[in-house]
């Protein structure tokens, strides 16, 4: 499927992929289809030096790393906490994590690492940015607000939004919404938490109903297919193909790319078929 897929867009470039917060803690990312089939490029962020040497141990050839902290261009300190992927440059908020079994616990700082912080749009190794991949524990608007220049040609943006303040001053699902000007796409599974002082069989990590986070897929308005270039679409089909096997989404592009005459008459016919689903 793949040269077919790519035979029937036949895009200009590689698509560019930026993961700002690239250390993966357990999960493979959504973009390693793309660059296992060698469609794409990354520019990925990873300011703890531990990360950063991992990164780049296994890395390839179409990946570079930095140790770029991405905010809003100013000093911050990064809060180092007991449980690693809370580390922040937000406070840790502990209205908040009081009231959630172990939280308190996996929000206490442990140590502070004082960040110089740079914006997205500051980034001169960045060339095309197609889909943003983010992970910064609550900087999240931070570096949108940083990146707007290069986020304008965005057609994907996975983040991380929270349903309530997990640090304090942190901005909340709603606020990331409004600032990205997308369509959420794909809700992943919402992590919840017990709220104190309720314990289930004494077990510390059982939950109930109450939601924190989740990640949400943003794409481009595909109901408004004019307002996305040709490339734009079809980096769009390709993300949504082997990121997300968002085969619907993708068949979409291809049938707006039929209709500017962009793309061969048949494509969508030709890649419906191809697909083994």
């Amino acid at each position: 499927m793949t040269e077919l897929l790519v035979e029937l867009l036949q895009p200009e470039r590689r698509t560019g992929v930026v993961d700002v917060g690239a250390n993966p803690i357990t999960d493979v990312p959504p973009y390693a289809p793309m660059l296992q089939r060698r469609i794409a490029t990354l520019v990925g962020f990873e300011p703890q030096a531990e990360g950063l040497a991992a990164l780049n141990l296994r890395k390839g050839d179409l990946e570079t790393y930095l140790p770029y902290a991405l905010g809003d261009g100013k000093p911050g300190t990064l809060k180092l906490c007991h449980a690693p992927g809370m580390s922040s440059l937000l406070t840790p908020n502990p209205q908040v994590l009081d009231c959630l079994a172990l939280y308190s616990i996996f929000g206490m700082v442990v140590g502070e690492m004082a960040l110089e912080t740079r914006r997205l749009d500051d980034i001169a190794e960045i060339g095309a940015l197609d889909f943003l991949k983010i992970d910064v524990q609550g900087s999240e608007l931070a570096v949108f607000q940083g990146g707007r220049a290069h986020l304008a040609g965005a057609v994907a943006v996975q983040t991380e939004v929270c349903f309530m303040p997990l640090y304090k001053d942190q901005p909340l699902y709603g606020d990331i919404d409004r600032e990205l000007g997308m369509i959420p796409h794909i809700f992943s599974e919402v992590q919840k938490a017990m709220i104190l002082p309720m314990l289930f069989a004494n077990d510390i990590r059982a939950t109930m109903n109450h939601g924190l986070y989740t990640d949400v897929l943003y794409v481009r308005d595909f109901t408004r297919p004019d307002d996305m270039s040709t490339e734009q679409l079809k980096h769009l089909a390709l993300i949504a193909h082997y990121c997300y096997a968002s085969y619907d989404l993708a068949g979409k592009c291809i049938r707006d790319l039929t209709l500017r005459n962009a793309v061969a008459p048949d494509a969508v016919d030709r890649y419906l078929k191809g697909l083994k689903v």
